[in-house]
């Protein structure tokens, strides 16, 4: 099976960041919050490409309609993705909750 997230993550244009300062010493950044909040700004940067797209094109600068609905799919499926992450870290936080220490 192959992997859907790598999948769907080009979908997302690339994003450059600036070297952080909190850096590990592996090169990793941040960790897990760091890759959730990218990943949100991710989805917001495909939501605000699409909204932009309709506007072009309800006034009239753009005549690509197919193009335009593409990228509204994309940014409905790139926030019910993200929608179903967030239930699943719900989720796993109310098991946590749930167990006696």
């Amino acid at each position: 099976m192959s992997n859907t997230i790598s999948n769907i993550s080009s979908w997302f244009p690339p994003q450059t960041a600036a070297p952080s300062q909190n850096s590990s010493p592996r090169g990793q950044e941040g960790g897990f919050s760091t890759s959730l909040t990218d990943a949100i700004d991710q989805v917001e940067q495909v939501h605000t490409d699409s909204q932009q797209q309709v506007k072009q094109l309800l006034q009239g600068d753009r005549q690509d309609v197919h193009n335009v609905m593409i990228a509204v799919e994309k940014a409905d499926v790139a926030f019910q993705l993200m929608m179903q992450v967030r239930n699943k870290i719900v989720n796993a936080y109310e098991e946590i909750s749930k167990l006696q220490f």
